[in-house]
């Protein structure tokens, strides 16, 4: 029968592998109904078929991002947004700018600013209180992993010299025990009981902004790796998404890994579960479900809080007490996962130090060894230092790998505020993506977004490259950690529908899946490895509809 759309002209990359050539893909009543030689595509043609002519560009599946924080950037780029800020200066000045176009908002709140603009990653209330002096001000690290604050709002808060750290965090001190201005980790928290909540008109325009973001990059499903949590800075995107189903909205497909909070204990199983059921029951689970569970591990190795095997060093280089925080203690976690597991649910763990990255496997191993084999597809995120012994422990477990691979690569944040204060030879075992391909895992991939940029193709070229384009840095890690660009295109599509699982219907160009697909012009196998960031989407669809196009 005539296809209601079909695509010719161009390769086609299937999911897995190199793509093929000279194939046409047909789609009828939003399935792909046939992957056929462009010799039979004419019998697929009817008086009502629309042929999209690629012109050599490469069809592929829709990428699903496997590791995202949708909402809250959305709702970052209509605050107080400063990732394109350039260095402090220009950070105070688009602070200052914000605060004078609304002069009419009590708090000033946003994120944002990069760890590497300030000395030790740590800006000073000062900078704050120059340019808003009158006003709260609280504003995310691009990391989310810190917190800045101006005098205004560590007043209100009540926090002084006599304030201790949280077990979970630090305050940056002035000399005389002050807060400085910069709070990392938990320690942002002090803020909770005064930052104002977050309107939730504001979190839904955030999550219909952050949808059109993503489509126009070809993203159309994803993991939000925050569900059931958040504060007053990072809103918890849960009755947004609820909206977004009942209003018609919600175009992508959403897996929503709820937040485990760590200074509770096992009865969140029950509540996640019964919230779980809850969405079910609404009967939209192909656009919305939460079956996963996130489970912070550890923090960050910029701010020294990812929990390591080895000390951190100081500015002299000299070791000292300080290994990270492993944020949940190893053998309640043990137990957490093993009941999780046996509810039926998948562990999202951010996992970024060595450590950290034992500990979580080592849950696993517990889970397996009480429950069997549940094809949890459990994941581990971020992966910034693994021992070499553990990598082959991920296969073993049926553990993913979840790559944010756009990190793996030399930079000021890396160069200037992590490596210098690991252990000589940390830099071999930065994100070893090809040793964890060596020793057979399995691959899914994600941006992290908005702590990093969202776009597929961007983390791609890193993959391959272990470089930034227009940069001559050596490959970090070494250039046996690069993957090849089918490895890395199939970790961004049909590996992170594996973990969403979603593979039974999306991640591939197959007969019978969902026609989620996007067009990349110029084709990136069609080009050297250092031009792959050239390639950009042309357009997106979701379910045979065109949800985005270039020129639009």
């Amino acid at each position: 029968m005539p296809a209601d759309l079909l695509f010719t002209g161009g390769p086609v990359f299937t999911g897995t592998g190199r793509p093929l050539h000279g194939h046409a893909v047909a789609i009828t009543a939003g399935r792909i109904t046939a992957v056929v030689p462009d010799a039979e595509a004419s019998a697929l043609v009817g008086d009502l078929t629309r042929v999209v002519q690629l012109d050599g560009a490469l069809l592929g599946p829709g990428f699903q991002d496997a590791h995202i924080h949708p909402v809250g950037g959305g709702v970052e780029l209509l605050q107080c947004n400063l990732t394109e800020a350039t260095d402090a200066a220009d950070t105070v000045i688009r602070v200052r700018a914000y605060a004078a176009a609304n002069p009419d908002e009590p708090w000033i709140l946003g994120g944002g600013w990069s760890m590497d603009h300030y000395p030790g990653g740590a800006p000073v209330r000062a900078l704050l209180d120059a340019a808003v002096p009158d006003r709260p001000v609280l504003l995310l690290s691009r990391d989310h992993h810190s917190t800045w604050a101006n005098t205004a709002a560590i007043r209100l808060a009540g926090i002084d010299a006599s304030t201790p750290d949280p077990a979970d965090g630090r305050i940056e001190r002035e000399a005389d025990g002050a807060p400085a201005g910069t709070f990392h980790e938990g320690a942002g928290d002090l803020f909770d009981g005064v930052r104002p909540a977050l309107d939730p008109e504001l979190v839904y325009a955030g999550l219909l902004r952050a949808q059109r973001e993503l489509l126009a990059l070809g993203v159309t499903g994803w993991q939000d790796a925050m569900v059931g949590g958040g504060s007053g800075v990072v809103p918890d995107p849960l009755e947004a998404y609820r909206r977004a189903l009942a209003e018609g909205e919600l175009v992508v497909h959403v897996v929503g890994a709820q937040w485990w909070a760590r200074d509770r204990g096992i009865e969140q199983v029950g509540e996640m579960a019964a919230r779980r059921e809850a969405i079910a029951a609404l009967g939209h689970e192909d656009r919305l479900s939460l079956g996963t569970t996130k489970i912070m591990v550890d923090g960050v190795a910029e701010n020294q809080t990812a929990a390591m095997l080895t000390p951190y060093r100081d500015v002299h280089g000299h070791d000292t007490h300080n290994h990270g925080l492993s944020f949940v203690d190893p053998e309640l976690l043990q137990r957490y996962v093993t009941a999780l597991d046996a509810e039926g649910f998948q562990v999202h763990f951010h996992a970024l130090g060595d450590r950290a990255v034992r500990e979580a496997l080592d849950a696993l191993d517990a889970a397996r060894a009480a429950n069997g084999d549940t094809d949890g597809r459990h994941h581990l995120a971020h992966l910034q230092v693994v021992e070499e012994a553990e990598t082959a422990r991920f296969a073993e477990l049926g553990a993913v790998a979840n790559l944010q691979a756009l990190w793996a690569t030399h930079e000021d944040q890396i160069d200037e505020l992590t490596l210098p204060f690991l252990q000589d030879g940390a830099e071999a075992r930065q994100y070893p993506f090809g040793d964890l391909v060596r020793h057979g895992a399995r691959l899914a991939a994600g941006s992290d977004w908005p702590v990093s940029s969202a776009d597929p193709m961007d983390a791609i070229h890193v993959a391959v490259n272990r470089v930034v384009p227009g940069h001559e840095a050596e490959p970090l890690g070494g250039a046996h950690q690069r993957l090849d660009l089918a490895t890395a295109m199939a970790a961004y599509t049909s590996g992170s529908a594996y973990v969403n699982h979603r593979d039974h219907d999306t991640g591939y160009v197959r007969e019978g899946y969902l026609a989620n697909l996007v067009v990349l012009d110029p084709d990136p196998f069609s080009v050297p490895a250092e031009e792959i960031h050239r390639s950009t989407v042309t357009s997106t669809w979701v379910e045979g509809e065109l949800v985005h196009h270039r020129n639009d």
